[in-house]
């Protein structure tokens, strides 16, 4: 990016992140998007939860600067959030779902890390960051190197240090990270933790980019069909063949394994138990950052996911609006040849093109392949032991619906009308509130159910372990003929 004053100046104008930090709420928009967002990382929310959020906050800052502080309503100010003017907030509807939702954008998140950054650290590190760099240099210096001579040479010379070490250990000789260098690695390891959870929001928001260009594609497409598809799969494949594509699916594949989760389980612990680190009071979240990360991943890879239903649809609606053209043709063909069967109009009534006849030899046709036939080997499986609790298995719960159906038909043959408390006394409940409510359902689909409501009916069951459980309901009455 250009650094002069007419891009900055374009920025400060257009940028939502620069618009977000000119705002006259900035302090309140930044405050309670990052306490509900980013702290606790949570991705979505739905407007409902939002609302209530937001309502507190307005109520508790009310209290505290005075009843005019903020004279709107919690709403208001999301819708105005939300606005494509400001674009702090991404509202959207959910796949089947009729509440809006809402999420950060990366914008916003990005002037959220720049107002965290503004704070006075009390420790600023250097060496962990020198250290990593050089590490960098040397992986991109050594998996640059086509040369196997140089390949090896590295590696001897890692392995003679190693060699050295272990030496050293074994003469007594144990080198440890001092209290200042544990803080400065452990500072760097949060910095790249939170820019690692911000990344997956910019990349969830390029795919959902390149969705939007898509559809503009196929909305303005004029040319056919197989053409149009050729293109959007080539920018499908360009995503995933792309440096941020394969830069994710490596990051996704590396963290998938469940060793590795494990390992970072394990190092995670062992760091945080550490006295320098322990006096630096680092968040319990901590603990779990690895599972925040599979969670903000899983939920790119969902999106992802949906956009692609999406545009399946939308190709769907295409074609299916084209077939439609077609029959509407060749039924104004059929409408246009009914009105000249009498009449047929003379000269050259339909010219046929290309009239020639098209010729195959057969020495072009492909020679026959035979097919792959796979080789599958009888390998002997071997007997493993896993300590694993069966009993979950037996313990599931059924009720027959067929069973309590009949139950019902078998009093109605005695009496025109029954309540379902007399049902359930003449048949107790063997399976406690899961059976009640299959005759709740049953009662919802009989042909003939009255319901008074000015009348309640309690039904008592024995649960588990002996323990007394009660339900009380309006009546239900099962009428045998209406």
């Amino acid at each position: 990016m250009a650094f002069d004053y007419t891009t900055l100046d374009l920025l400060r104008q257009n940028h939502p992140a620069w618009r977000l930090l000119r705002a006259q709420h900035a302090p309140l928009v930044a405050s309670f998007l990052h306490r509900v967002f980013i702290v606790p990382n949570i991705r979505t929310l739905s407007q409902a939860d939002l609302v209530e959020k937001l309502e507190d906050e307005l109520f508790a800052l009310r209290r505290q600067l005075g009843e005019n502080a903020f004279p709107g309503s919690a709403q208001s100010y999301l819708n105005d959030w939300a606005e494509n003017d400001k674009g702090w907030l991404r509202k959207f509807y959910p796949v089947g779902d009729d509440e809006p939702h809402y999420d950060l954008t990366p914008s916003t998140e990005k002037a959220i890390a720049w107002l965290e950054s503004l704070s006075e650290r009390a420790f600023v590190g250097t060496e962990s960051r020198l250290l990593t760099l050089f590490e960098l240099l040397r992986q991109m210096n050594t998996g640059s190197q086509a040369d196997p001579e140089i390949r090896i040479a590295e590696l001897q010379r890692r392995r003679d240090e190693i060699d050295a070490e272990i030496e050293r250990i074994h003469e007594g000789e144990i080198i440890l990270l001092d209290d200042t260098s544990l803080k400065d690695r452990f500072q760097q390891f949060l910095q790249l933790a939170r820019e690692l959870l911000a990344d997956f929001r910019e990349v969830e928001h390029n795919f959902r980019m390149l969705d939007r260009q898509v559809r503009e594609h196929i909305a303005l497409w004029e040319g056919s069909k197989g053409t149009l598809l050729e293109e959007i799969m080539g920018k499908r494949d360009t995503i995933a063949d792309s440096d941020q594509g394969r830069s994710f699916r490596a990051f996704w594949d590396f963290l998938m394994s469940q060793s590795r989760q494990e390992e970072l389980t394990m190092l995670l612990e062992n760091v945080l138990s550490l006295p320098p680190v322990a006096e630096m009071g680092p968040e319990p979240r901590l603990k779990r950052v690895h599972y925040d990360w599979l969670e903000a991943g899983e939920h790119t890879q969902r999106t992802v996911a949906r956009l692609s239903e999406q545009l399946r649809r939308f190709l769907d609606d295409k074609a299916w609006l084209e077939n439609r053209r077609i029959m509407d043709i060749l039924h104004d063909i059929e409408s246009k040849a009914l009105a000249l069967r009498e009449s047929i109009p003379g000269g050259s009534f339909m010219p046929l093109s290309d009239n020639y006849a098209e010729i195959e030899l057969p020495l072009e046709r492909p020679l026959f392949r035979p097919p792959f036939k796979p080789l599958i080997e009888s390998i002997a499986l071997d007997q493993g032991d896993a300590d694993i609790d069966t009993a979950t298995l037996y313990a599931q719960v059924i009720v027959d619906r067929a069973e309590l159906s009949r139950q019902i038909r078998k009093t109605l043959q005695e009496r025109n009308q029954i309540s379902l408390g007399e049902v359930i006394a003449r048949y107790p409940l063997r399976h406690g509130l899961a059976e009640l409510v299959t005759y709740l359902q049953i009662a919802g689909e009989w042909p003939f159910t009255a319901v008074d409501e000015e009348s309640e009916e309690r039904i008592v069951w024995e649960g588990e372990n002996g323990v007394k459980r009660q339900a009380t309901l309006p009546r239900i009455i099962f009428v045998r003929n209406g």
